[in-house]
Order: structure tokens, then sequence, then C-alpha cells
């Protein structure tokens, strides 16, 4: 049955909306959260930072470095892996590759034993995985032109971003209940001789993530591009892949600037978003008095409320915009910033002199905190909608690249500024003005950006 084309490109089709297609994309999502939630964040990254690879910080100062490493390949290397992505519409035997390079490097983990001799195996598995990962998720934000219509980009960004986060706290709570809390043995009979128990975790995670991904790298979703059968695609040098890229970089300043501002503006208040979940423990902890055990289970709820705030985001985008909803939640980030700042050494409310609650910091920061991590999840979903409604089918991956590259490239700008606040004041609670800065900054950048507009093909590949 034919389909209709679009205003803008005679030769793709645009899928329908299809609610199989929707779900089988967004599962992707919530089994990748095994990587990022498990393996970077709360488990395995936290596992090589420990006293099990010495005394000293070494296993920190390794994995800063080496993921440094790999955020200059991603920097250097996204846009070009987009855009021949693009090319031929191989966009999902792309992220397939990816995802089973992951889920490979993930499971490659499991050999990591906890002797110093480990440490380096460990530490480029981790950070190879994280590149892999870049570069899959390019392919993934991309689909998003595939397998939704303008008019619903907002909601479905939204929907795979909650299912990630759900995905996230489900995991983690079976790493938690089945390896991790609670005495050795543990699920079948694993002990936590040599840090089995971790280390079984992370053949968990990589059998999560593959099972959950195969809906979609089985799919028979068409991407942009797809030649018809029997046809093959054009082939470019890698050389010809970055003039092509510069051609469309001229481009986009003469003809689409907005995009362009847009993609500087996003780096910048992502790199802020980003930082309020990567130094939200070390605040919990060091700042407001949280117990260090109880920072998984607060990051568990953090992770509900993005859901929330991301489904509700995507809702609002198709109504308002992307631009409105990521100005709202700034702002309104901006403002619970300054005051779980105000609540860092507890107040007491009062009324007429009265007694009303003694806000301890603790209840500052799993309220306002949480309320905080409820504007993340708008912000990301928005951005990722934003652009996709700015850009064609074909170079959908191309611009997503850049998406990932403007993002690493400014990506000092939150460590730089918290590095500044300690060294002025000596105060871990100025971390959160330094982050509140970084969102400001990239706030203000915003305002130079118009809500999208229909999006055009661009000429830079003719040169």
């Amino acid at each position: 049955m034919a389909r209709h084309a679009s205003a803008h490109s005679a030769k793709t089709p645009i899928a329908g909306y299809s609610k199989r297609k929707v779900l089988a994309w967004s599962l992707w999502d919530w089994g990748s959260a095994s990587f990022n939630a498990v393996m970077v964040t709360f488990v395995f990254g936290t596992y090589l930072a420990s006293e099990a690879f010495g005394a000293d910080d070494r296993g920190t100062q390794y994995l800063a470095n080496a993921n440094a490493v790999g955020g200059l390949i991603i920097a250097a290397t996204a846009p070009i892996i987009g855009m021949r992505s693009d090319r031929g519409g191989r966009r999902k035997f792309w992220l397939s590759v990816n995802t089973i390079m992951v889920c490979a490097l993930t499971a490659a983990c499991f050999f990591v034993r906890p002797e110093e001799g480990y440490l380096l195996l460990g530490v480029v598995l981790l950070a190879a995985g994280n590149v892999f990962f870049e570069f899959a998720e390019i392919n993934y934000n991309a689909m998003l032109v595939d397998i939704a219509p303008r008019e619903r980009m907002g909601r479905v960004s939204g929907i795979g971003w909650g299912a990630g986060y759900l995905g996230g706290i489900f995991l983690l709570l079976i790493a938690y209940v089945g390896f991790i809390g609670g005495e050795s043995p543990f699920w079948f009979g694993v002990g936590d001789e040599n840090a089995l128990n971790i280390r079984v975790v992370a053949l968990f995670a990589a059998l999560w993530f593959i099972l959950w991904a195969l809906p979609l790298l089985l799919s028979r979703t068409r991407t942009a591009g797809t030649p018809p059968d029997g046809a093959s695609a054009g082939r470019t040098s890698i050389v010809g892949s970055y003039r092509e890229l510069f051609r469309t970089l001229r481009d986009l300043w003469a003809n689409d600037r907005n995009t362009l501002i847009f993609l500087i503006s996003s780096a910048i208040y992502r790199d802020g978003v980003g930082a309020v979940f990567a130094y939200g423990a070390i605040l919990g902890t060091t700042v407001y008095g949280i117990d260090p055990g109880a920072v998984l289970f607060f990051g568990i709820f953090a992770n509900v409320v993005a859901a929330v705030g991301a489904f509700l985001g995507g809702w609002l985008d198709d109504r308002l915009g992307p631009r409105p909803v990521i100005a709202a939640s700034l702002i309104a980030m901006l403002t619970v910033g300054c005051v779980v700042y105000f609540f860092s050494d507890g107040r007491q409310l009062t009324w007429g002199g009265e007694l009303i609650y003694d806000v301890s910091p603790q209840d500052a920061f799993w309220v306002m905190g949480l309320l905080l991590c409820f504007f993340v999840g708008p912000v990301q979903s928005a951005s990722r909608a934003f652009l996709a409604r700015m850009v064609t089918p074909e170079r959908a991956g191309e611009l997503f690249g850049l998406y990932a590259t403007t993002g690493r490239s400014v990506s000092f700008l939150a460590p730089l500024a918290i590095g500044i606040a300690l060294a002025l004041t000596g105060s871990n609670d100025s971390m959160v003005l330094a982050i509140m800065a970084v969102i400001a900054l990239g706030l203000l950048s915003l305002t130079l950006v118009k809500n999208p507009q229909p999006v055009r093909a661009y000429q830079a590949d003719e040169g």
C-alpha cells in the first residue's frame, strides 16, 4: 500500500504513527538503562572506583581519563557516524551493531576481578562501552523521525525518556535485592568472593539490554533513505564525509541559523541539567547529611519523578511546542535550586512569631531535590523532540551527531563552574549555585532560539 510522501522529500515516505513501533522504540530505552544506571552510575563504575583495586583513588582517575579520551572520540566522529548511517538508510543496522557492541563490552566486565592488575581492563571496557553507547544513541534518537509524525514527536520522545527512567529503577531494584543488598549467598547461589556478585550484575545488565532491544532491532521499521530492494547506496570516503559536514555547518549558518543556535544553547543547559544527577549524590551526602545508604533510594525516587516529568513534558510539547516547555522547566529548576541552596543549613519556618515547621537540610534535599529532578525529564525529552522537528529524515543522524558533539564540546562547563565555586568559597554547598549558573547561561542562550519551523532539505551534499 502506497504511503504519502512528505512535502520536503519526494523520495522518502514518512511512517505513519504506530503504537507498535513506538513501543518497540521505547523498549530500547527501557533496556539501555542497564548500561547507564547500573554499569556507569550506581554499580560497576562505583566498583572500579572502590578500594578493591587499591587504597588510592587510581580507579577514579583512570575512569576520568578514559572517559575524557572517549569524549574526544565521540566529539570528533559523532556527526560522521550519523551521516554515514543516514546514507542508504542504514540507521537501524548501525543501531544494531553498536547495541551489540555495548552488550558485549558490558558482559566482558564479568572478567574484571577485584585486583589491581584488572583495573585497566575494567576502565577500558566501561569507557569503550560508553563510546559505542553514544554511537547507538545517535541512531536511536534519529529514528524518532521515522516512527513519529511531527505533531506527536513530543509525546513519543517523552515516552522514550520515561521508559528509560523507569527501566533504570526496575533494574536497580533487581540488582540490589538479588545481588547487592543483604548477605551472601545471593540469588542463584552467587557469593561475594572476588566480587562475584558485582561481576554477575554485569552479565545480567548485558542480557537485560539485548533482550529489551530486540523488538526494535528485529522490527521491520524502514528508516529514511532506505534504498528500494536490490538498489545500493552511494559511498563517500571518510575525508569526503568531513567535507560534507563542513558544508552542512556552513549551510546551517547561512540558511538555518536557528538550528545551529539551538545546538549550542542545548549543549550548555544540558550540561547543567546533567550535573544535577552527576553531583546530586555528592551534594546529598556531603552538604545535606543524607546517609550514603539512602542515596540509592533517593536515586530510585528521582528517576520516578523524572519519568513523570518526561511524560507530562511530552504531552505539553505537542500542544505548546518544545521551546516553552524547555524554558519553563529551566526557570523552575533555577527557582528550586535557589531554594535548595537557601535551606542547605536548615531553616525554621515561622508565622506571626510562631514556629510552623523546623526544616532540616535532609527534608529540603528530599523535597526540593526530587522537585528539581521532576523538571529534568521535560528538558531532556523536549530537547530531543525540538531537534527532531528541525531536521529532514535523511539528515537526522548527522544532526543528532552534531547534537552529541556540541554536548561533548561544552561538557567542561559544569565541572569548571563547580571548581571555581569551591576555590572561591571552600564550601560544598556552593556547588548548587555553580550548577544553577550553567543552567542560567543555557536559559539565556535559549532566548535566541525560536520554536522549530517546518524542516527544510539541506543542500550541503550538492556542494
